[in-house]
């Protein structure tokens, strides 16, 4: 922003810096698939600090408030407000939260191929989180994450990626990530009947025991070895449903992972990454990325050092690397309204650069364990 104003100072090239504030916007990715969604309001700032909790009886549906309003080269971490938490409905018993959280230290970013086992399920450390699903393959077999293959990013040209990747060996386990019933079971989820070309594979879809805000809620894993259950079949949360394999459009052995709420919808899709209940002493970050007139900036790269001082041994320092989503047909969090999210983060600080305009903005943000860290970013 700074050069922004240096360049209002020539009065000739006024009128072009203008032209360019207005006309520069992210480039819209395609879908396989007709259909859209309108664009999230920003959030509304405050002006108070206030640091207390949301309240569980809020039940508006907007976009969250920040709290914190403090703003250092317009990247600042923000909490929702307790405002505009929405009612959890879900019919799954919430835990009493009396739990021994791990210590912060107890986890570092250099042992960050290693992975703790998640918090017992469901995990609601507030009350608009819904962390309701356990990890679908075991800590033991997961391998690192795959970070291009995110929720709402784009690859194969002009695909969005409506779930989250994640790698492990062939034909280790799958399970299923709560109680429910198999509706599907098989090749042709995306396309219907049975296709051996169809991009999830071998798949299995899971409806569960619960809902969430009145709508039930699915699971869905893909591009199976081999799946174990068949439609009709009542299956328990870890119970084995299937094998990962590399069947459908992919490039290599992994697990698909979505969730969907309402129905069982391509695009009923939300991002797993805050559904599935983080690792013991890790946490989530969350966020959303907007130019300087409060649009959604799509496609645009967020990346989190665990280094905070950029000038310190760079060979000490993990990078973890995410995209924001496109705009199309991928639908935020009802409360968070985000449009970026990393998970599995080991708690403690980072360093966060976001590139603007040629510059990159910083900011220091801390993870803690269990929950999930917002900010926003306006360019």
């Amino acid at each position: 922003m700074v050069l922004l104003v240096k360049l209002m100072r020539y009065s000739f090239k006024r009128s072009v810096v203008m032209f360019l504030l207005v006309g520069i916007w992210g480039m819209a990715a395609c879908r396989p698939v007709a259909g859209e969604t309108s664009t999230p309001p920003p959030p509304t700032p405050v002006e108070s600090r206030a640091t207390a909790r949301p309240s569980p009886t809020a039940t508006a549906s907007s976009s969250p408030t920040p709290q914190d309003t403090a703003i250092v080269h317009s990247l600042s971490t923000t909490t929702p407000s307790p405002e505009n938490a929405p009612t959890v409905t879900a019919t799954a018993t919430l835990p009493s939260l009396e739990f021994s959280l791990p210590s912060p230290t107890a986890t570092t970013t250099a042992e960050a191929a290693w992975r703790p086992p998640a918090y017992p399920v469901p995990w609601a450390p507030s009350p608009y989180d819904h962390f309701f699903f356990s990890r679908p393959i075991a800590s033991r077999d997961i391998k690192l994450p795959l970070p291009d293959y995110r929720y709402g990013n784009v690859f194969f040209g002009d695909h969005v990626h409506t779930g989250m990747d994640i790698s492990s060996r062939m034909k280790k386990s799958v399970l299923a990530a709560r109680d429910g019933k198999v509706i599907w079971s098989g090749y042709g989820l995306y396309r219907g009947g049975l296709r051996l070309d169809d991009p999830y594979g071998i798949s299995v879809v899971i409806k569960h025991d619960f809902g969430y805000q009145g709508e039930p809620l699915f699971t869905i894993y893909a591009h199976l070895d081999e799946a174990t259950v068949e439609e009709g079949d009542l299956v328990m949360a870890g119970e084995q449903i299937g094998r990962v394999g590399n069947t459908g459009h992919t490039t290599g052995p992994h697990l698909h992972f979505e969730v969907r709420i309402g129905e069982n919808d391509y695009f009923a899709t939300r991002n797993p990454a805050l559904w599935l209940a983080p690792p013991q002493g890790w946490g989530i970050l969350a966020g959303r990325i907007e130019s300087s007139y409060g649009r959604l900036l799509e496609n645009t790269t967020v990346y989190v050092h665990s280094n905070i001082d950029p000038e310190a041994d760079q060979e000490e320092d993990q990078l973890w690397i995410g995209t924001s989503y496109t705009t199309n047909g991928i639908t935020p969090d009802p409360f968070y309204q985000e449009n970026f999210a990393i998970p599995d983060l080991p708690a403690g600080f980072y360093r966060v650069n976001i590139p603007y305009f040629g510059i990159t903005f910083t900011r220091i943000i801390e993870i803690r364990p269990g929950e999930v860290t917002y900010f926003t970013f306006q360019g």
